[in-house]
């Protein structure tokens, strides 16, 4: 789901406002605790339907590359077709987020991760089979290795990535290599589909960004104008009604 650098620069809402991927806030109370219209109610709504279809879209996308089309290349087994493709949609969740910039940088985080994973599990799985002190040592040999390299928030990705290779490899212990392979092609596939669909995105919702904050913009300019003219009404009325007080100089003067 994705908001874009773009079409956010015009948007004036709070950086704290939870946000949608097409930017849009879902809180009720919006732009300094202006009440939402229901037009622009609607408007959000058709952004979060436009984020989920993209998604949806997306990882669809990615399932059926990894099990059709890179199936047709090398396919171990029917199992491992599917877990290929469990493996690309996960990636393509992974990767498509509020912006184009951070789906940009989570696709980094995601390859950089993987691909730590992919040398210390071909390395090992080369020569030795799966054994559960192995897995530990290598979830823990990847957390160190991404957190000496200075990216230390990888490090979760890369033992998760970890896991499931050497667990694969155990499932299918025939030629258990591959699966340091396999895992790094699916992820390519599923990051390369969430920056098709960020980029996408970026296209197609800019133009409907610009469109809710021109909207409320529009009707929170017309409500403050109103309530300035209000607010100018009561004082010039209040100023009618006050009862003008004797004057004391006029008596002195009688």
């Amino acid at each position: 789901m994705t908001t874009f650098p773009g079409a956010l620069a015009g948007l004036n809402t709070a950086a704290a406002q939870p946000r949608t991927a097409s930017g849009v806030s879902h809180h009720p109370m919006t732009h300094h605790g202006v009440a939402v219209s229901p037009a622009h109610r609607r408007v959000q709504v058709r952004a979060a339907l436009a984020d989920s279809g993209l998604l949806a879209l997306s990882s669809l996308i990615s399932y059926w590359l990894a099990t059709r089309i890179l199936a047709l290349a090398h396919s171990p087994s029917q199992a491992d077709d599917l877990l290929g493709g469990m493996w690309a949609v996960i990636a393509t969740v992974f990767v498509v987020r509020h912006s184009y910039s951070q789906s940009m940088t989570a696709a980094l985080s995601r390859m950089a991760a993987t691909l730590v994973s992919f040398a210390l599990c071909l390395a090992y799985l080369a020569f030795l089979p799966f054994h559960p002190w192995a897995l530990a040592a290598l979830i823990g040999l990847s957390a160190l290795a991404v957190t000496l390299l200075g990216r230390a928030g990888d490090a979760v990705t890369a033992a998760i990535t970890t896991a499931v290779v050497l667990v694969a490899a155990e499932l299918a212990p025939h030629d258990a290599w591959q699966q340091p392979i396999l895992r790094l092609a699916d992820t390519a596939i599923g990051v390369a589909v969430g920056i098709a669909a960020a980029w996408i995105g970026l296209r197609v919702l800019a133009r409907q960004l610009r469109s809710f904050d021109e909207k409320v913009h529009d009707d929170v300019g017309g409500r403050t104008h109103s309530q300035a003219s209000r607010d100018q009404d009561i004082w010039a009325e209040s100023q009618t009604r006050r009862p003008r007080l004797p004057d004391p100089d006029a008596g002195e003067d009688d």
